[in-house]
C-alpha cells in the first residue's frame, strides 16, 4: 500500500482522497456489499478512539521516524510534525502522563551483496543495518549509512537523556538538529550534532560510547533491538513504512499525514476515562461533535431534546433524561419518553392538536396503550385522531325538542323556544317552570325557617312559665308548712287566716 521511496504519482493520488478511509478484509467487505444490496441500513464507524486500549492513567506510545530530511514530502511532513508536536509531548512526559519511545527502521543487506558498492554506501556493521540513499544517487551527496549513523545517535541521545530522567530532551535534539544541521546546507554530520548535544547539556562521551564503532563486524545492541521491534507483536502489525505511530501497542497509522491535533487525540484516547491531563481537555483538540448535524443521533427539535452526548472519545448516542422524564430507544433513530410525566414531553410522541386555545392529546400516562385518542375522537392516536360527529354516530340529543350541533371534540345540544336543555337527563324543560320551582323552593324555605323559630320560641316560653309557677307555689307553701331549710312559723289567733284573703 505504500513505497519505501517517494512516488510522485502515488502521492498525488493519495492527496486526492479527502474522505475518511480504511482498509478492511475482503470477507467483511463482501458482507457490507451484500447488506447494501439487500436494502439494509449499513452504519460503519471509523473511530480509532474506541480501538485504542485505555486501561490506566499512563499512555505508552512510540514513533517510528527517521533523521533523513531529504526524502521528499514524507520527510517534510515528519519534520513539521516533530516541531509542532514537541510541546504537547514534553508536557505529557514531564507530567508523568506518558512513556514515549522513539524507534528507527533499518534494513539489512543480503550476505551475498555485503561487499557491493550499494551495501557499503548504505549500511554499517558490515551490511547489518542499512538505510536508502537520501538522493538515490550513490555518487553524490550523503549516503544511506550517514542516515543510519545519525539515527543511532538519536537513539543514544534518548537513552542518555532517559538515564538522567529527562527523556523529553530527545524532542529538543531532533527538532534542533533538523533546524541547525540540514542536509541541503551540508551540515548533516557529527560536528554539527555535537554542538546540538552540548547546547542541551548532555555528555557527548556517553553518546559516543553508546554508538560504538559503525565499522565493527558484529551486532549492535540498540540497532539489533530496533530490528526485532519492527516485527509485529500481538495486535500490532509489522512496521515497514514511515512514519508509524503506535499507541498502547495499537498501530495508529502507517502512512498519510501526521497532525498535532489528530495524534494528540489518539494519545489522549489511551488514558483511562476521567484521568486525561489538561493538555487533552484544551479547546485546541476537544471538539463537540454534537454541533455538527447532531452527531447523527436522534433529536426532537420541537422539544429541544437530543440523544447526542459529547465525550472526549467522541459523541455517544444515548436516549437522555429530560426534565425528569426518561427516554428509551436506540439513540440513533428512535427515542421515546417513558414512565411518569412522559406526556409533558411533546405529548409522548402521540397525536395532539390545538384549536382556539383548546388542546386535545392522545398521550396516556398509564396503561398498556401508549397513545389513545381521547373521547370525541377516533384514530391510531399516533399520527392522527379524527373528530367524531356525535350528532350522527352516537345520536346525541334525542329529546323531541332538542337540536344537536357537532363541535371539535364534543357536541352542543339546544332546545327550541323557551325550553332549557338538561344534559344529565337528555331532556328540555320550560324556563318558567324552573323559575317557579325556584320561587316555591324559596317560599318553602322561609316557611320552614318560621316554623323552626316559632317552635323555639314556644319551648323557651314554656320553660320560663314553668319556672315562674314553681317559684310561686314554693312561696305559698312556705307560709303553711315549714320547708326543710326553714324554721316553724308561729301561729297568731288574732290574725286572719292567710287563705281568707
Amino acid at each position: 500500500m505504500d513505497l519505501l521511496q517517494e512516488d510522485d504519482e502515488a502521492a498525488k493520488y493519495i492527496q486526492n482522497i479527502s474522505i475518511p478511509s480504511a482498509l478492511i478484509d475482503k470477507k467483511f467487505g463482501e458482507q457490507l456489499k451484500k447488506a447494501v444490496k439487500d436494502g439494509e441500513m449499513v452504519n460503519v464507524d471509523l473511530d480509532w478512539r474506541e480501538a485504542v486500549p485505555h486501561p490506566d492513567n499512563r499512555v505508552e506510545y512510540e514513533l517510528w521516524t527517521n533523521s533523513n530530511d531529504e526524502c521528499g514530502p514524507k520527510c517534510d511532513m515528519l519534520m513539521h510534525f516533530l516541531k509542532e508536536f514537541k510541546g504537547a509531548a514534553q508536557l505529557l512526559e514531564k507530567g508523568g502522563y506518558s512513556q514515549f519511545t522513539p524507534h528507527y527502521i533499518t534494513w539489512y543487506c543480503p550476505q551475498a551483496f555485503v561487499v557491493s558498492k550499494q551495501c557499503k554506501s548504505q549500511c554499517i556493521n558490515h551490511g547489518r543495518y542499512c538505510a536508502p540513499d537520501p538522493e538515490q544517487d550513490f555518487s553524490t551527496g550523503y549516503d544511506g549509512k550517514d542516515v543510519v549513523v545519525e539515527n543511532l545517535r538519536q537513539l543514544c541521545v534518548f537513552n542518555v537523556a532517559n538515564e538522567i530522567k529527562k527523556p523529553w530532551i530527545w524532542w529538543d535534539y531532533v527538532t534542533d538538529f533538523h533546524i541547525r544541521c540540514p542536509m541541503k546546507e551540508k551540515k548533516y554530520n557529527k560536528k554539527c550534532a555535537e554542538t546540538v548535544v552540548k547546547s542541551l547539556g548532555l555528555e557527548m562521551q556517553k553518546i559516543d560510547k553508546c554508538m560504538g564503532d559503525p565499522n565493527d563486524d558484529s551486532d549492535h545492541p540498540l540497532l539489533k533491538m530496533e530490528q526485532d521491534s519492527q516485527i509485529g507483536k500481538g495486535s500490532r502489525g509489522d512496521v515497514t513504512i514511515l512514519p508509524t505511530l503506535v499507541v498502547n501497542n495499537r498501530q495508529y497509522r502507517g502512512t498519510g499525514k501526521l497532525g498535532r491535533k489528530a495524534v494528540l487525540k489518539a494519545i489522549c484516547a489511551g488514558f483511562e476515562e476521567t484521568t486525561e491531563p489538561n493538555v487533552c481537555l484544551s479547546d485546541d483538540i476537544e471538539t463537540n461533535e454534537c454541533l455538527s448535524d447532531n452527531g447523527g443521533c436522534w433529536q426532537d427539535k420541537a422539544a429541544n431534546v437530543t440523544a447526542c452526548r459529547d465525550t472526549f472519545r467522541g459523541r455517544v448516542c444515548e436516549c437522555p433524561t429530560f426534565n425528569g422524564v426518561q427516554f428509551k430507544g436506540d439513540g440513533y433513530s428512535n427515542c421515546e419518553p417513558a414512565g411518569p410525566g412522559k406526556c409533558l414531553i411533546n405529548h409522548g410522541g402521540c397525536w395532539h392538536e390545538t384549536r382556539n386555545g383548546k388542546t386535545f392529546s392522545a398521550c396516556q400516562e398509564s396503561g398498556d396503550q401508549k397513545c389513545k385518542c381521547p373521547a370525541g375522537f377516533r384514530g391510531d392516536g399516533v399520527k392522527k385522531c379524527h373528530d367524531i360527529d356525535e350528532c350522527k354516530e352516537r345520536k346525541a340529543c334525542q329529546c323531541p325538542e332538542c337540536s344537536c350541533r357537532d363541535t371539535w371534540g364534543g357536541y352542543d345540544c339546544t332546545c327550541s323556544g323557551d325550553l332549557l336543555y338538561i344534559k344529565e337527563h337528555d331532556t328540555c324543560i320550560s324556563k318558567t317552570t324552573v323559575q317557579a320551582k325556584a320561587a316555591w323552593a324559596a317560599v318553602w324555605g322561609i316557611l320552614v325557617a318560621l316554623v323552626i323559630v316559632a317552635a323555639g320560641s314556644y319551648v323557651v316560653y314554656k320553660y320560663r312559665l314553668r319556672a315562674y309557677m314553681d317559684s310561686e307555689i314554693r312561696a305559698i307553701m312556705a307560709q303553711y308548712m315549714p320547708l326543710d331549710n326553714q324554721g316553724e312559723v308561729p301561729y297568731d289567733s288574732h290574725e286572719d287566716h292567710p287563705l281568707a284573703h
